[in-house]
Order: structure tokens, then sequence, then C-alpha cells
């Protein structure tokens, strides 16, 4: 159930104190909460949910607060109710009237949050705080329908991409299938614990054997092809025989959420790497490279020591010197295809289409570039074909001040 509260925030001295006190106006929680437009976008929050019965959900102005508030310390969900608890800014940033010492929820609701606060949400508000913070107060002149004309092309538009990573250890094949054989062999003693049979004998796994045939692998620092395929093949084998014990117990309706889940994940984790030993292949579709967040993917980057990221890839856009998120997916995606889209959202934001658009090499193909062409927008980078003997000084400037241009977007969503 949603309780419509109003978030709009109250002046600092109305903040309770223990032991009398105000709160400063100058502080930068007091001065953000004044510019997030809280109340315009408490109806679209509270469409989440549905039903009028049950416990009162925690305010919007709450969800968002705290997830910003996570961010912007950088800790986690534990520590970041503890710091809340703790800071009487940032509980007058969420929006409570008083100073109180009690956590104002656990910290598993920053799922939830997470969950009904979502990139388009985010995005709205984005725009709403850069409109409020860019109009130039003043009368609007109303023009005749004949006196309106298309703008001219105004201000830069800056793209790029990246990678957030996520926390995961550095994934190989041998390491992820030594991890699924140790599942398994957890999910066979809870299997044996529940069904409490002194008919049936427990199943023998062999992994004290399978241990030590993966650290005489792991352990030597450059181990050959063969060396690791046979190690590979060998915890392959012990996976198998694991997955026939599992089958032949039955009963996986005893097991909980948390190991049915992996259960699952280790099933395809097994296909695909016997795929992979069978056609000595390095790579599949739709690779599992982390037992606990299978959602992960390999992201394949041209970066300098990194050339694969795990975690998810980010499309972003700088307008006028502010980023938006445009587009974020797990799997990996061609980012110049979305050009065309981040153009029309600029148009769609300030009104006209940029002058100039800053970009990588990535970008810059034949239908991109004559898709600007066509609408009078100057793309950043050296044109295709052939380079010319002689370059005017004039196109050296031009390019180098592009890409000083360009470098600051990665210096903005890279810091991030």
């Amino acid at each position: 159930m949603y309780r419509k509260v109003d978030p709009t925030p109250n002046p600092p001295s109305n903040f309770d104190l223990p032991f009398e006190g105000q709160l400063s106006e100058d502080n930068r929680w007091v001065i953000m909460a004044k510019l997030i437009p809280w109340s315009e976008f408490e109806a679209e929050y509270a469409k989440n949910f549905t039903v009028s019965t049950g416990a009162p959900a925690k305010s919007f102005r709450m969800a968002l607060g705290a997830l910003i508030i996570k961010e912007r310390l950088g800790t986690s969900d534990a520590e970041t109710i503890e710091q809340i608890r703790e800071n009487p800014y940032l509980q007058y940033f969420l929006g409570m009237k008083a100073y109180s010492s009690q956590a104002p929820f656990d910290s598993s609701m920053f799922v939830h949050f997470r969950q009904r606060i979502g990139v388009n949400l985010v995005n709205k508000i984005n725009e709403k705080m850069v409109k409020e913070q860019t109009e130039v107060p003043g009368e609007v002149v109303k023009k005749k329908s004949s006196e309106i004309s298309e703008p001219n092309n105004q201000g830069k538009l800056i793209l790029d991409a990246t990678c957030a990573p996520a926390d995961i250890k550095y994934p190989t094949d041998l390491g992820l299938l030594n991890q699924a054989r140790e599942h398994t062999e957890k999910i066979i003693d809870a299997l044996h614990t529940q069904i409490q049979s002194p008919v049936k004998k427990k199943p023998i796994t062999y992994r004290n054997t399978a241990r030590k045939e993966y650290l005489t692998v792991a352990k030597n620092r450059k181990p050959s092809r063969k060396v690791r395929r046979k190690g590979i093949k060998k915890q392959l084998q012990y996976i198998k025989k694991n997955l026939a014990h599992i089958d032949e117990m039955g009963k996986l309706q005893l097991l909980s959420k948390s190991h049915y889940k992996m259960l699952l994940v280790i099933t395809e984790v097994y296909r695909q790497q016997l795929s992979m030993y069978e056609k000595k292949e390095q790579s599949i579709e739709n690779r599992i490279v982390s037992l606990t967040q299978p959602h992960i993917r390999p992201i394949v980057r041209v970066k300098a020591g990194k050339s694969v990221e795990f975690g998810a890839k980010l499309s972003a856009s700088c307008r006028n010197g502010y980023v938006f998120l445009d587009r974020i997916s797990w799997d990996n995606f061609n980012e110049s295809l979305d050009l065309k889209t981040q153009v029309e959202e600029f148009k769609r934001f300030t009104g006209c289409y940029p002058e100039s658009i800053h970009v990588d090499r990535i970008y810059r193909t034949q239908s991109n570039r004559a898709w600007c062409q066509e609408i009078g927008i100057r793309m950043s980078g050296v044109p295709l074909g052939r380079p010319p003997k002689n370059i005017s000084k004039s196109k050296k400037k031009q390019a180098l001040s592009d890409e000083r241009i360009r470098n600051s977007i990665c210096q903005k969503i890279w810091r991030r």
C-alpha cells in the first residue's frame, strides 16, 4: 500500500534536533533537497503500488533520497543505513520531520527501491532539474505561426559508451567449474540431510581428490593448453557425476530457493563449458562468468590493459555540459546504432539539433556521417578514405579542439 505524503522540503529551521539547535542552510544536503523536484514524480512512483491494503510503503523522497545518498557516499547498503541513522542532515534529505536514532528502514529495502526507480524515471528527474537550472526567467514572447521557423542547429552533443565493472573475481573456465563442483557437493549434502533416510547412503563425490586435481593446475603459473584442458575435463566429469546423484536423489522441492537457483545456473554452466570443450572454442552465446551473478556478461572493450570487462554496458550523452544515461544493458551492443536516437533526444530536450557531434571512431560510420550531413550536423574526426597529403592548420586545430571536447565526457562517466 502506498500512502501519499507531502514530499516538499520543509525549512531546515523546522527540523527538530535533540539538545535544540538548527540545521545549516549552507549544507550540501539541504541545498540538494531544494533542487530535486520531489512532488512532481510522487504520482508516477505511486503507480508501482496497486494494493490498497497492508503496511504503508516508503515515500518517493525517501526511496530516491536513499539511493542518492548511497551513490554519493559510495557505501554499501548496510553502511548507508548507519550513515543515515547517525546524520541529521541525511534524515532531513529523506524528508523526515525530526532526528531519530532508529534506522528509517532495513538495508534490504534498497533492492525494492532500485526496482521501482528505473532508468527512465531517473532521466525524467534529471531533465526536469536541468531545465529548471538552465531556464532564463523572463517573459515569453509569442510569435505568429507565419514567423515560426525551424531553429538553427545549436550546442554540442558528446556521445560515448563505457562499462560499469561488476564486483566479481576474474573468471576462468577451470575456476568457474571448480566453484560449480563445490556447490553441487553442498546441494548433495543439503538433500541428504533433508531426506534423512537410513537406507540410502550419501553419494560419493570424491571432493578431496577433485580439489587436489584443481589446485595442481591452478597453482601452476603458466599451465600449457594441454594441461588446462585436462583439468577442465576432470572437473566436468565430477560435475556430471554430482548432477546425476542429485537427479537420483530427487525431492528437489526440499531445497532452499538459493540452492535451487544455484542448481539451475550450474546446469547451464556445465552445458556451456562442455560445448566449448568438445568444440575447442573459447566463446559461446550468453556465456555465464559468475555463479552468483549469472546475468553478467563479458563486454569486449578496446582499452589499454583491459580488452574484456565484466559488468553492465552504458551508453551516455553529454548535452550542453549535462550527462544523461541513454541505455544500459548487461549484453554487449554496438553503441553507434544509438546515435540517431540520441540526436533526436537532444532535439526533444533543447528544441533544435546540435551544431556538432563529438564521438570516437566507432560512431563514424558511413550511414551516421550521411545522416548527420543531411540535417546539417558536423561530426568530429577525420573524413573517411585516404587522408590528404596536405592538411591545413585550421583543420588540424579544429580536430584537436574536437578531441578535447570529446574527452570531457570520458572524464565525467569514467569518474562515476
